[in-house]
């Protein structure tokens, strides 16, 4: 059995985190949503939090489960007997920068390989600053989130 991760801050998940999501169970039996920090970023939900709105927006994919993990990625891939990365890149900023980290993962590790995918055009504008700029107005960006995640952030209110 394949295990792809997707990895990532998640803060919070999007429609565009889900769609790499759906697209990396093409690559692998079972993907494993990682939500990790970043010591770079400050982030406005809790680990806690921005896993527990994850597997709100994943509940309904078959072989799909969610694991919160402040540690490295290449220890967690490890530690899953995992057989590939999977990242979502939106432009040209973002791939320089997934190709600098899967640089670094193989480096640490050699089986800890990444594969790229594209973001779907009409997602490739969606992030999660961008929810998050919409939240801190007090509005719920919807048509940004999974169904699920957009009723859980809009009932905290």
């Amino acid at each position: 059995m394949s295990i792809a991760i997707v990895p990532g801050s998640f803060d919070p998940i999007t429609l565009g985190h889900l769609d790499i999501i759906k697209r990396a169970l093409a690559v692998a039996d079972e993907v494993v949503v990682a939500v990790m920090n970043n010591d770079a970023k400050v982030y406005t939900f809790d680990m806690e939090t921005r896993a527990m709105l994850a597997r709100l927006a994943v509940a309904d994919l078959a072989n799909v489960r969610v694991v919160a993990d402040d540690g490295m990625l290449v220890d967690l891939f490890d530690r899953l007997g995992a057989d590939v990365i999977v990242k979502g890149v939106r432009n040209d900023k973002d791939r320089a920068y997934e190709q600098r980290m899967a640089a670094y993962n193989l480096a640490q590790n050699p089986r800890a390989k990444t594969l790229l995918l594209d973001a779907d055009p009409a997602l490739s504008d969606l992030s999660s600053t961008r929810v998050r700029a919409a939240l801190a107005t007090g509005a719920c960006p919807r048509a940004l989130l999974p169904e699920a995640v957009a009723e859980a952030l809009a009932n905290k209110e």
